[in-house]
């Protein structure tokens, strides 16, 4: 390929279409599809523009924060979940299909797009949830908007991740904003403190993430996720497979590479910064790291895992669907060609007759001459060379199963277990984040074992983690905002300083406690729904493993045992709230029931009460986001 032909794909790749025009970018492009993103840099770039004005500082960036996240949550186009077409050869140019774009360091299908709306969304949430708790202040809104939305754009690339380098710019893009944020309460030593433990405890991850990056990439000779895939399966079919010192580098890599993600899910024993970071942060950046950098680290979780141990399935190529639809004639002149042709082989029949005869007397010939029998070339269906290649792949599958149920298992009981003696409620919550990573890695072990079934069970066991972000993503939200909200009022984030808040503003205490009982798990609150759809995958997967799969029956039996663990600590908040005496030595405060702050609380717990009654929903579009993964 020389460099003309180099430049011409990268167009195409960009633009879907080979125009010289700046303008004429296909709907199936990569510059199209990566809209969502290209609005979140310009909201940006926005917001630090009119910084730079004296009357450009007096204006509440914060609007221009929401516009740009509800504009991109916009182009996002979640909605058309609801409409994915059945096969990539009737899709259209705007449909959802499997796609890699900008040469393959990113994918976009349907899993990316259910997890960069749940982002967009919780971003858009999170701009209001600011500006009625008040931090930041005008002065600081720009810088803390501006990191916010670049973290999110980071968050949004680890849901597209194809490539080792993707994948680690993706985390760092996520987490260098994230450091800055813990430090958002300028002069307070224990912000700074946080901040300073964050940002050592993240550089010092992602320098062993980028060595297994550099192990896993030199050992398999490229960094492209379905190539690396593919390369195991080839070495892992021919004779003699990998060497032994080979695959403790392969191991090894990936050990280190899921430090990366651990520390991104504050997963034990990765965990160390998350209490502190959460105790020295504000309520606002908790929230945010515990929603939304969990779920950037899931959905990148999701690409790593399938990526290697599954070989990816078809798609289409960046502008394809356009130049098919550029070529096809219209349907009249379709008619007119089809008449003219058989207008000329009406007059030019007799002469054709007469070549027919003479070829078929040759043919005869020929046949004669070659009559001795050709060897029979049986050429296998591409879907069965991908069928016989994922069933290679097991081995991987289950190294992934059993390493990321370890990491479930320890983090879920840490997490619940180190949460019961907490009395400052951002550090239980924290914890409490720990151990709902927990619950939401058990997803993972499922989906690697029933991948190798081609039942659909994989693509429910994500569902049932797209279903648990989705509820997640209400509840810490709404849990935070209760104590930010409460926090500005009593000036105190001790859990003693909650006793008897139901005297005080009863109605806010009922939505906290529901909000606590829904994180238990209690039905029918949402948070049920989001335990039962992974612990229902976690028996599937069991059912179909046998006794191989004994190490997810544990899941299921420790996970109950979590939940019935993680009630106490949850009803001691309650208890507090409702029973216990108002302590004498608590500053006077008002908190009314009825006002904005209130509202916002509602319309958040409003998920957390409704989704029971009907949440086929969710499921459908849970389902439409795994359905392009397998």
């Amino acid at each position: 390929m020389n460099l003309h032909q180099l430049v011409s794909e990268l167009i195409i790749d960009t633009k879907g279409s080979p125009d010289g025009s700046f303008l004429s970018i296909a709907p199936d492009s990569s510059l199209s599809v990566f809209t969502p993103e290209l609005i979140i840099c310009a909201t940006i770039l926005l917001m630090l523009l009119v910084r730079l004005f004296e009357a450009g500082r007096r204006f509440n960036t914060g609007y221009i924060a929401l516009a740009g996240s509800l504009i991109a949550l916009y182009f996002a186009a979640p909605g058309s979940l609801f409409s994915l077409p059945t096969s990539a050869d009737v899709a259209k140019p705007t449909d959802i299909v499997r796609m890699e774009i900008f040469t393959g360091m990113l994918v976009y299908d349907a899993f990316s797009v259910y997890v960069r709306a749940a982002l967009l969304l919780f971003a858009a949430l999170f701009v209001i949830f600011t500006w009625l708790s008040g931090i930041p202040d005008l002065e600081d809104g720009p810088d803390i908007y501006t990191l916010v939305l670049g973290a999110t754009l980071g968050m949004c690339l680890m849901a597209s991740a194809n490539h080792l380098l993707t994948i680690f710019l993706a985390v760092e893009m996520a987490s260098v904003p994230s450091y800055v944020l813990a430090g958002l309460l300028k002069g307070r030593r224990v912000s700074s403190e946080a901040a300073l433990k964050y940002s050592i405890y993240g550089a010092g991850t992602a320098g062993v993430m980028l060595y297994g990056i550099s192990l896993l990439a030199g050992l398999l000779n490229t960094a492209h996720l379905p190539t690396m895939a593919a390369t195991i399966a080839q070495r892992l079919s021919t004779e003699g497979g990998f060497l032994p010192s080979e695959m403790m580098v392969l191991a090894l890599g990936g050990l280190m590479l899921s430090v990366g993600l651990a520390f991104k899910l504050s997963a034990v024993p990765f965990h160390f910064w998350c209490p502190d970071v959460f105790e020295g942060a504000t309520a606002e950046v908790n929230a945010f790291l515990s929603v939304a950098s969990k779920a950037g680290a899931l959905a990148l979780l999701v690409r790593v895992t399938i990526g290697l141990g599954i070989i990816a399935p078809p798609g289409v190529y960046p502008g394809q669907r356009t130049a098919g639809l550029q070529k096809q004639p219209p349907a009249v002149n379709v008619t007119m060609a089809a008449n003219a042709e058989n207008l000329q082989v009406k007059f030019q029949q007799p002469e054709a007759t007469a070549e027919k005869s003479e070829a078929k007397e040759s043919a005869k010939e020929s046949a004669k001459a070659e009559a001795a029998p050709a060897p029979v070339v049986v050429e296998k269906s591409p879907s069965i060379v991908r069928a016989e290649a994922n069933a290679r792949l097991s081995p991987v599958r289950w190294f992934i199963a059993r390493l990321v149920a370890l990491f479930a298992v320890v983090t879920c009981t840490f997490g619940n277990l180190a949460a019961y003696g907490q009395n400052n409620i951002k550090r239980l919550f924290a914890y409490s984040t720990i151990a709902h990573a927990g619950y939401m890695l058990m997803a993972i072990p499922a989906v690697m074992v029933l991948a190798g079934t081609g039942n659909g069970g994989a693509e429910r066991a994500i569902a049932a983690l797209g279903i648990y972000i989705a509820v997640y993503l209400f509840m810490n939200l709404a849990a935070f905002a209760v104590i930010a909200f409460l926090r500005n009022a009593m000036r105190s984030e001790d859990l003693a300083d909650y006793a008897g808040l139901l005297k005080r503003c009863p109605l806010t205490v009922i939505c906290f406690s529901l909000i606590l009982f829904s994180l238990v798990g209690l039905p029918p609150l949402s948070g049920f729904i989001g335990k039962f759809a992974i612990f229902a995958s976690l028996v599937e997967a069991y059912q179909a493993a046998g006794k191989d799969g004994f190490f997810l029956l544990l899941l299921i039996v420790i996970g109950g045992l979590n939940t019935a663990i993680s009630l106490f600590y949850y009803l001691r908040v309650v208890k507090i709230m409702t029973i216990d005496e108002e302590p004498r030595d608590r500053r006077p405060f008002v908190f009314s029931d009825v006002s904005l702050a209130s509202a916002y609380l509602w319309v958040l717990a409003l998920p957390t009460l409704g989704l029971i009654i009907n949440w086929e929903g969710l499921n459908r579009l849970a389902l439409a986001a795994a359905s392009q993964l397998f």
